[in-house]
């Protein structure tokens, strides 16, 4: 990886190991806050709360994407390194995510919830502090900064039994939980896609600083927002307190 003149950081460490050290400084408190989430008693309305908030943050998914594109290609007309390989990672990772949306609209029909109760309330400022900060750094930043919150929302996904839990304790049928149970797959394969492109970019120090603020934000925005969801369960653990189980999804 190249970096900008006067970088002394070595070779060897990688941007891509450089974020997951610094995202680990967040994890217990999210860890927390999802384990407290997806606990038993009253999970089936929280499911469906759970199910209409997503939609709300993962329709944004494809439109920050497209909007990053555009202005990655307009910047690789100017000769900007990063964004060629960058427009090129996100024409890919925009199939690989369209639609998305209407999975968690079906998981909810199947839930026993309707379309228009994901689609007609006015998403909740902890949506809006999540996502709309990728629209301005996009804008008036640089497009690459979008990799930090890409990275979260690939990095913290369903954990493989979540699932299984929430049939159990549910009764829901399979048709209910397809996007839990496809990112529990999925994003493992998007993350390591994105981990080996923050290591082939000629990253300078800024442009990998502006990754890891849209990252730290975005973790810390989504644990506000399953703290809200979760929100009769008792305080999650404090930032840097012992493991918790491994509960955290994110479609």
């Amino acid at each position: 990886m190249s970096t900008a003149a006067g970088d002394t950081r070595p070779a060897c460490a990688g941007a891509s190991a450089r974020l997951r050290t610094k995202l680990l400084l967040l994890e217990p408190e999210f860890r927390g806050a999802t384990h407290h989430m997806w606990r038993s008693d009253g999970l089936l309305p929280r499911y469906r709360t759970y199910l209409r908030t997503m939609h709300a943050v993962v329709r944004a998914s494809v439109p920050l994407m497209a909007l990053a594109l555009d202005r990655a290609r307009g910047r690789a007309a100017q000769g900007d390194p990063l964004a060629a390989p960058l427009a090129v990672y996100l024409e890919e990772h925009i199939r690989e995510e369209s639609g998305h949306d209407a999975w968690l609209l079906e998981d909810l029909l199947a839930a026993g919830g309707a379309p228009e109760d994901a689609l007609g309330p006015q998403p909740s400022p902890l949506v809006a502090s999540l996502v709309g900060s990728q629209y301005y750094w996009i804008e008036h930043h640089h497009p690459v900064a979008l990799l930090g919150y890409i990275a979260v929302l690939e990095g913290y996904a369903p954990a493989p039994g979540l699932t299984g839990r929430i049939a159990r304790l549910t009764g829901l049928p399979a048709a209910a939980l397809r996007t839990v149970r496809e990112h529990s797959v999925l994003d493992t394969e998007h993350l390591d896609e994105l981990y080996a492109l923050l290591d082939r970019l000629p990253l300078r120090r800024d442009q990998e600083a502006a990754v890891a603020v849209s990252a730290l934000h975005s973790l810390d925005a989504l644990t506000r927002l399953f703290v809200r969801l979760g929100r009769s369960a008792p305080t999650p653990s404090p930032r840097g307190a012992g493991p918790v189980l491994p509960m955290g999804v994110t479609p």
